[in-house]
């Protein structure tokens, strides 16, 4: 990163200090409340009163991400019991996850840890991909290592796209066709996202810190190249959503914590492969994302999820990934052009957060609020989808980019 400007070194110290503490409540609630101790694992899904459904089933996702979760801490905080959670994450994907006849991660499983979807999503794979390189990096285990680079090849021997490059998103248990290939109701059922593309892209840039292979390098080029090419709106900086195989746009509605996620993971993938060209234009990507994701934002800091510009509707609900996303996007918008603004709008978003997602009563974050301020009703605490991930990683990378702030002697 650029060096940015002078800056009140308090308040870096006191917003570091603040996603310290708000890591550690976040890992101590799913230690105390997720582990599954009649079935192994975690348990399946805790609801926003904190009322945990032992009987769930528990998904792919959810596992691998508490895996990156865990692991990730650990190479912060090194303290044992958040590598010891990483282990049990590790252990229950080699063992119950993938699947051993035809490769691949299941999509979920039933609370006794047998295959109940089975269908093959690569946005799954590209998971537990992420949470073995990071368990990797924690623990040296090689056989973690080997797992994600197994997953990697699996990948690219059924989803890719020889023809027209990019990634198919699902497949049958066997990797034949699949007619519905949506990773939930409210996507559309086309065979290029957007969201797999980009934790696709995440997965391997994760991988590539721990296996600099020439031909994974490769591999992430092109996936870079299809940001830039296909997914970024060359006039409005946002990005679209769904595509047919071809790459012919298939949707128009903006998903604001997409954006700004985006932001900064693209250029985090061109400055691990260390590609100069591919870092001045993710730069300057990451920038003009960020300033269009503005247009998302609440006057008291909340990011909205999603706009349809065709219809002019503002689906006014904050959810809470989405404003994790936003703390590292504005942050990382700010370290690029020393704009006071976008530290501020990081700042901001993490006070939401503070106020209106954290719960503390129970801990952890709800799922977000509605339009009105309420609380989002039947939303999970802990599931399929919320997972200790958006928000410990949005504490880690703030964390850690102070740090390296703090390194540079304008700021001693």
């Amino acid at each position: 990163m650029d060096k940015p400007p002078l800056v009140t070194t308090e308040i870096l110290d006191e917003y570091s200090r603040e996603m310290k503490a708000e890591l550690e409540a976040i890992l101590s609630y799913w230690e105390k409340n997720t582990c599954d101790n009649i079935n192994g694992g975690f348990v399946g899904r805790i609801d926003e009163n904190n009322t945990a459904y032992p009987d769930a089933p528990k998904g792919s996702v959810l596992n691998s991400r508490i895996l990156w979760a865990f692991s990730s801490a650990y190479a912060l905080t090194k303290k044992e019991e958040h590598l010891h959670l990483a282990r049990i994450a590790y252990n229950y994907i080699v063992t119950r996850f993938i699947d051993k006849d035809f490769g691949g991660i299941y999509w979920l499983l039933d609370a006794k840890g047998q295959p109940l979807d089975t269908k093959k999503q690569i946005y799954a794979l590209a998971f537990a991909i992420y949470g073995c390189s990071a368990y990797f990096t924690a623990s040296k285990n090689e056989a973690a290592k080997n797992t994600a680079i197994d997953l990697y090849k699996t990948i690219e021997q059924y989803s890719f796209d020889k023809t027209y490059t990019g990634y198919i998103d699902a497949f049958t248990r066997d990797w034949k066709t699949l007619n519905d290939l949506r990773l939930s109701e409210k996507d559309a059922n086309e065979k290029k996202t957007m969201n797999t593309h980009l934790h696709v892209l995440e997965a391997y840039t994760a991988l590539y810190r721990i296996w600099p292979d020439a031909v994974l390098k490769n591999k992430i080029i092109l996936l870079i190249k299809n940001f830039f090419d296909h997914i970024i709106n060359p006039n409005t900086h946002h990005l679209v959503l769904f595509f047919d195989e071809q790459w012919n746009p298939k949707s128009t509605t903006i998903s604001y914590g997409h954006d700004i996620e985006a932001a900064w993971l693209l250029l985090e993938a061109a400055e691990a492969i260390e590609e100069l060209s591919m870092i001045t234009i993710a730069k300057d990507f990451a920038v003009k994302i960020a300033t269009s994701t503005l247009e998302g934002l609440d006057k008291d800091g909340g990011l909205w999820y999603e706009y349809e510009p065709d219809t002019n509707h503002l689906i006014k609900e904050k959810h809470s990934w989405v404003q994790a996303e936003a703390m590292i996007g504005f942050f990382n918008a700010w370290q690029l052009t020393g704009n006071k603004l976008y530290l501020n709008k990081s700042l901001k978003s993490w006070k939401y957060v503070e106020h209106f997602i954290k719960d503390h009563l129970y801990g952890e974050w709800y799922w977000g609020r509605n339009g009105n301020g309420t609380i989002m009703q039947q939303q999970d605490k802990a599931g399929i989808w919320k997972c200790p991930y958006h928000n410990s990683r949005a504490c880690i990378e703030i964390i850690s980019r102070i740090a390296v702030i703090k390194t540079y002697p304008l700021f001693l």
